[in-house]
């Protein structure tokens, strides 16, 4: 197991507002960091982390020249940056606006302004991502579990992979919807189906209730990681067998509780 500790943590920082970036800072340092560097704009960013990649970015929605859509779809661009883990610390509240943030695999997405309970959860999130803490599993080798990750998203996918990856599992196959996972579960077998839920043409509902009623394979465990509010459609998917679920951002802590507990079953 190799764990990091929060003064391990290198920080960037990009935040408009001088007020706001003290207040930020000193909530970091409250929280154990010692690295923490800044930026008021996304030039400014991409400035630093060409001459030094941050382990997280810590990033404001607006600024004078972009969004943190465009900072964070640059660093998804480019393939020496694709460690660096993402937060977003805004305002904003509207669930249309911050979907995109959920999808592309950010580690949280704060508020403004935001409880020490929300940062270290945040933290730790983080050092989960960037550490490596393998499963201890008494039915399987971890090493040999056989994965289906089913997202639409490929940055999904990645920190997905990455996430379980960090737990020790190898053997991970990939599918951009539900009908390509069913393609692949007649011809292949698995040991977990992790599926997003909002995906088009067959959806997450719609991949469980196949691997449940008409697959070879309906007792295998099925976790569901979704940014969907509704609890009818999160009712019906339980009842359509899917053995847990979780939201996005996902906590990689909660992750490996809800693994093992699959699996040990």
């Amino acid at each position: 197991m190799s764990h990091l500790l929060p003064s391990e943590l290198s920080i960037l920082l990009v935040e408009p507002s001088e007020t706001q970036r003290r207040i930020i800072i000193q909530r970091l340092q409250q929280e154990g960091i010692l690295s923490i560097q800044t930026a008021e704009n996304i030039e400014a960013a991409k400035e630093i982390i060409t001459r030094h990649k941050p382990d997280l970015i810590a990033s404001a929605m607006h600024f004078d020249d972009g969004t943190a859509i465009e900072l964070l779809s640059y660093l998804r661009a480019k393939p020496d940056c694709k460690d660096i883990q993402f937060m977003l610390v805004s305002s904003e509240c509207r669930r249309e606006q911050l979907e995109i943030f959920r999808q592309s695999g950010v580690v949280a997405i704060l508020p403004k302004p935001f409880s020490a309970e929300h940062l270290g959860t945040a933290l730790n999130a983080t050092i989960d991502l960037l550490s490596h803490d393998e499963l201890d599993l008494s039915n399987f080798d971890v090493q040999d579990v056989r994965v289906l990750v089913v997202d639409d998203s490929r940055m999904a996918r990645n920190v997905i992979k990455r996430t379980i990856t960090n737990l020790g599992m190898k053997l991970i196959t990939e599918a951009e919807d539900g009908a390509q996972a069913i393609e692949l579960m007649k011809h292949n077998m698995f040991d977990l189906v992790i599926t997003d839920y909002n995906m088009p043409s067959v959806d997450g509902l719609a991949l469980t209730q196949f691997i449940r009623n008409e697959s070879l394979q309906a007792h295998i465990p099925i976790l569901m990681v979704s940014s969907e509010a509704n609890d009818t459609h999160l009712s019906n998917v339980s009842q359509a067998g899917v053995n847990a679920l979780c939201d996005k951002p996902f906590e990689p802590k909660l992750v490996k509780k809800l693994l093992y507990q699959l699996l040990e079953e």
